[in-house]
């Protein structure tokens, strides 16, 4: 494996780092001016802390950073050390972002007017950077903003920690999978918040926003599924290959198969591609065998010559 020496491993460091930076700015930003005003963070250790901010007025970034510490701490006892040094520099800048460029923060500096951002809602005095009229899109808005955040975090080797590591303990200890282990948290999460805070309507802001957030993560951080995978069953695999090779310059594999219908033996061809030559592919095939059976999938990530990893290690 070739390891980066001096300069090239500080200028990756340095560049990881800026972008946790400004994901974590991205983030704030998404809580403070759209989402915790109006008590819809879509769950999270976000969700949380409105609790702490409703009833005891401890400010939205001190709170995070209290219950991050618990769970940082339960990391390192029953999980190890599973999140990195930029796990924690993403979950501190992002909590003391979230205080630094509040409403009334941007305001005494003369970037927003305090008066046109200050607003009534449900018997509170809040700062928004939308009004209650706008519920709807402040909600879309912070989603969208806050996914932003978190994938170029997620990207940069970094994290926020939260609910990453009850997520993990639950995989670690129950045997889940990740994807229902975070279906469990959040959605605990989401519940608490809406019956600690007396508003059943947190349940589907709740919902909704972190619908849109992880899709946004997703998109942000391995960007748009441009790899397709094909496999074809046809008699003539070999002419097929012969032009993918000339006409796409893509390799391919064969796989030995066995006919389910009269148990004859038959080969399939597999071959990864760009997107935008799937339709070339698809001439290819259907002119040498128009009864060729073809299957297209989605390539999550491909590790090889012609394409870049989409894979993202939080470990760093």
């Amino acid at each position: 494996m070739k390891k980066l020496h001096g300069r090239q491993l500080v200028l990756r460091e340095a560049k990881y780092t800026v972008g946790i930076v400004f994901g974590s700015l991205l983030v704030a930003i998404g809580y403070a001016w759209f989402l915790m005003p109006y008590n819809m963070a879509p769950g999270g250790v976000g969700g949380l802390a409105q609790v702490l901010n409703y009833y005891f007025s401890i400010p939205l970034g001190v709170s995070m950073i209290l219950l991050n510490i618990p769970l940082f701490i339960i990391s390192f006892i029953f999980i190890g050390k599973a999140f990195g040094a930029k796990s924690v520099l993403g979950m501190l800048i992002s909590a003391v972002f979230t205080d630094l460029v509040n409403i009334r923060n941007i305001a005494k500096i003369g970037i927003l007017s305090l008066e046109q951002h200050s607003f009534s809602y449900q018997g509170r005095d809040i700062l928004a950077y939308l009004g209650p009229e706008d519920l709807l899109l402040s909600a879309i808005a912070g989603s969208v903003v806050l996914g932003l955040g978190l994938g170029i975090i997620f990207k940069s080797r970094g994290s926020t920690g939260g609910t990453d590591i009850p997520v993990a303990l639950i995989k670690q200890k129950a045997g889940l999978s990740i994807g229902t282990g975070y279906y469990i948290v959040e959605s605990g999460i989401i519940l608490l918040v809406a019956i600690l805070l007396k508003d059943p309507k947190i349940l589907i802001w709740g919902y909704i926003n972190l619908f849109i957030t992880t899709k946004i993560t997703d998109l942000a951080s391995e960007g748009l599924p441009y790899i397709k995978g094909v496999y074809v069953i046809s008699p003539k695999v070999d002419e097929i290959k012969e032009d993918i090779y000339t006409e796409l310059d893509r390799g391919v594999t064969f796989f030995k198969a066995l006919g389910g219908y009269e148990k004859k033996e038959t080969e399939v061809l597999f071959c990864v591609i760009n997107r935008r030559q799937v339709h070339l592919l698809t001439d290819i095939v259907k002119d040498i065998d128009p009864d060729a059976f073809m299957i297209v999938t989605d390539v999550y990530d491909v590790l090889g010559y012609g394409f870049r990893s989409r894979s993202i290690n939080l470990s760093g």
